[in-house]
C-alpha cells in the first residue's frame, strides 16, 4: 500500500465547508494552520465590528475551497470534519471529485494574486458583450497572459477575464501599456 501512496500525485481538489459564514474558524483558515496548500478566492467587504467599520477580506464563495494535497492525505481528513466535502462531479463516474489541472490553478492564483482588488465572475454572469477582444500581456508580473479584455460599461480600468473553466473567472487589472491585441 505505501507503494501505491509514493505513486499517487498531488492534484488541485475542489472541496466544500459547509460552516456558518460567521463561523470563527473556517476550513481555508483550518486547513492553512495545518501546513495544506489551500486557495479561496476572497474579496474586499466593509464590517462593523465593536462600532467601527472595517475593511476585511472574505471568501467570494462562502464554501468554495481548493485544496492542493493527494487524495490519500485527504480522505482522513474529510472524515475526521463533518463540514469538509469534496465536490463532485455530475455526470461522470460515481462519487469522482471535481479536480483543477495544476498548471490552470498556479496560472489562475499568480493572476489573481497581482491584483489588489480581483473582480470575481460566476460563469452565467459574463456575457458576449463583456469579452470581446483578445489581449495578450507583454511586460509586467502577467508577462505571457493571454485572455479577453473585460469591457465593462463606464468602468476606466483594463481589466484581463482570467478564467478557472467550469467554476469562474476573475478579472485582474493591467496597466494598459502592456496591452498588445491579438487578432
Amino acid at each position: 500500500m505505501a507503494v501505491q501512496e509514493s505513486e499517487e500525485k498531488a492534484e488541485w481538489y475542489v472541496m466544500r465547508d459547509l460552516k456558518r459564514p460567521n463561523a470563527k474558524q473556517p476550513a481555508y483558515k483550518q486547513l492553512g494552520d495545518m501546513r495544506f496548500e489551500v486557495f479561496t478566492p476572497m474579496k474586499w467587504r466593509m464590517a462593523v465590528k465593536q462600532g467601527k467599520r472595517l475593511r476585511e477580506k472574505v471568501p467570494f464563495m462562502q464554501d468554495l475551497l481548493f485544496v492542493h494535497d493527494t487524495r490519500g492525505n485527504l480522505d482522513p481528513l474529510v472524515e475526521k470534519m463533518p463540514t469538509l466535502q469534496y465536490r463532485y462531479a455530475r455526470g461522470e463516474s460515481y462519487r469522482k471529485p471535481m479536480t483543477v489541472p495544476g498548471d490552470e490553478m498556479q496560472r489562475f492564483i499568480h493572476a489573481v494574486s497581482t491584483s489588489d482588488s480581483p473582480k470575481y465572475y460566476l460563469p452565467e454572469e459574463i456575457t458576449p458583450e463583456m469579452y470581446r477582444r483578445k489581449i495578450r500581456i507583454v511586460g509586467g508580473s502577467l508577462d505571457g497572459y493571454e485572455g479577453h479584455l473585460l469591457s465593462m460599461r463606464g468602468s476606466k480600468v483594463k481589466r484581463l477575464l482570467v478564467e478557472l473553466p467550469n467554476f469562474f473567472s476573475a478579472g485582474v487589472e493591467v496597466n494598459p501599456e502592456y496591452i498588445q491585441f491579438v487578432e
